[in-house]
C-alpha cells in the first residue's frame, strides 16, 4: 500500500531556519549537507546558513545555497536605535552576499518590490521599492554628473497576478530583457512557522524566490537559471496559518500543564502523545473544510510594515552605494 501525501498537511513556513529545525534530527543533532553557525549581539541573533546538497535539499524543501536570518525579538518594541543597528547588520549581512557572488561595485542592479500595496501584510516590497536610492536614470541622462561611490539601480513594483492578469515573473524578465541589470534583488513577505518570528525576523538568500509561496500559490519563480542573472531574496515573515496558531498553542498549553501536574497524561489524554506532523494534520483536518485556515498577521502590522520596509531600504542603500555607506560610517562616528 503507497503511503499517504501529506505534503497538505506540512507546517508551512518560507525560513530556511524553521525548515532546518522541522528537519532536524530527534536528538538535536545537525541536519547531514546543512552547515551553519549563529552569532547574537546588541539584541540581533544572526544565523548563516547553506544547504550543500541534494539530499539536504530534498529534506528542508528549500533550495541549495546560502541563507541568513535576522531574528529581532525587539523589532516589535519601536526602538529607533534599534532599527539603525538592524539595518547597519542587514547591509554587512548583504554585502557579504554581494561579495560571494562577485558583483562589483559598478554593476547594475534592479530591485523587484512583490507584494500588493493595498494588502498591508503583502506590502513589503512595494514599500521598500518607495524608499530606495534609484539612480540609473542618473546614470542613463547625466552619468558624468554622478558622484563616484553610485551604481545603477532600478526599481519596479509589478503588483500581482490578481489585479493585473500577468505572471509577476513575465513582468520581471521583460524588464531585464530590456535593462539588463546585473543583478536582481527581490523583496517579499513571507510566512513563518513561528509566531516569534512573525514580524520579527528578515531572510536574505541567494536562491531567487517564487511570488506567492507564502500563501501556497507556487508559481514561476525568479532565479537566475530563468532570468539568466544572480538572483538575491529578502524577506519578512509577516503571516502565519491558523491550523499553526492552533498547534502552538496546544504545544504551550501541554506544556503548562506539565509543568502544573504530574497527572498530565490522563489531562491532556492521546492528543499529548500525538507527533507534531499528526496534531497538526489533525487541526487542518478541522479547520480546511470550515474555510478557517486564515492567514493571521498581528494587529499592528500598519505601523511595523513601515518600519521594515525603511530598515530594508536603508540596508540595501548603504550595501549597494559605496557613498551612502561612507556617509553612514560617518554619522556613527561623529
Amino acid at each position: 500500500m503507497p503511503e499517504p501525501d501529506l505534503q497538505a498537511y506540512a507546517v508551512r513556513t518560507d525560513l530556511a531556519l524553521e525548515a532546518r529545525d522541522m528537519a532536524a534530527p530527534p536528538d538535536g543533532g545537525d541536519v547531514p549537507g546543512v552547515w551553519s553557525e549563529t552569532e547574537s549581539r546588541d539584541g540581533i541573533r544572526v544565523t548563516r546558513m547553506e544547504i550543500r546538497t541534494d539530499e539536504a535539499s530534498r529534506r528542508l524543501g528549500k533550495m541549495k545555497g546560502h541563507y541568513v536570518t535576522l531574528e529581532v525579538p525587539g523589532l516589535r518594541g519601536g526602538d529607533s536605535d534599534l532599527y539603525d543597528r538592524v539595518a547597519d547588520c542587514f547591509a554587512r549581512e548583504f554585502e557579504a552576499f554581494l561579495g560571494r557572488l562577485g558583483v562589483s561595485p559598478s554593476a547594475s542592479v534592479l530591485i523587484v518590490g512583490l507584494g500588493n500595496v493595498n494588502v498591508t501584510p503583502d506590502a513589503l516590497g512595494p514599500l521598500v521599492v518607495e524608499n530606495l536610492l534609484v539612480t540609473r536614470h542618473l546614470f542613463e541622462l547625466m552619468r558624468d554628473q554622478v558622484d563616484p561611490g553610485y551604481r545603477p539601480v532600478s526599481a519596479v513594483a509589478p503588483g500581482v497576478l490578481g489585479t493585473t492578469g500577468i505572471e509577476t515573473s513575465e513582468i520581471v524578465q521583460g524588464v531585464v530583457e530590456r535593462t539588463k541589470p546585473d543583478l536582481l534583488i527581490a523583496v517579499d513577505a513571507l510566512a513563518a512557522r513561528s509566531l516569534e518570528r512573525v514580524n520579527t525576523t528578515i531572510q536574505i538568500a541567494d536562491t531567487g524566490i517564487h511570488p506567492g509561496s507564502g500563501i501556497g500559490n507556487r508559481r514561476r519563480g525568479l532565479t537566475r537559471e530563468i532570468l539568466g542573472v544572480p538572483c538575491l531574496a529578502i524577506g519578512v515573515p509577516t503571516v502565519v496559518y491558523a491550523s499553526t496558531i492552533v498547534n502552538n498553542a496546544l504545544d504551550l498549553l501541554f506544556s503548562h500543564i506539565k509543568r502544573q501536574t504530574a497527572n498530565s497524561d490522563s489531562i491532556i489524554g492521546s492528543i499529548g502523545r500525538l507527533e507534531e506532523p499528526e496534531r497538526l494534520q489533525l487541526v487542518k483536518e478541522v479547520l480546511d473544510p470550515l474555510g478557517q485556515d486564515l492567514l493571521v498577521t498581528p494587529k499592528e502590522v500598519d505601523e511595523f510594515m513601515e518600519a521594515i520596509a525603511n530598515i530594508v531600504a536603508t540596508g540595501l542603500n548603504v550595501a549597494l552605494h559605496e557613498a551612502v555607506r561612507r556617509d553612514n560610517a560617518a554619522a556613527y562616528t561623529r
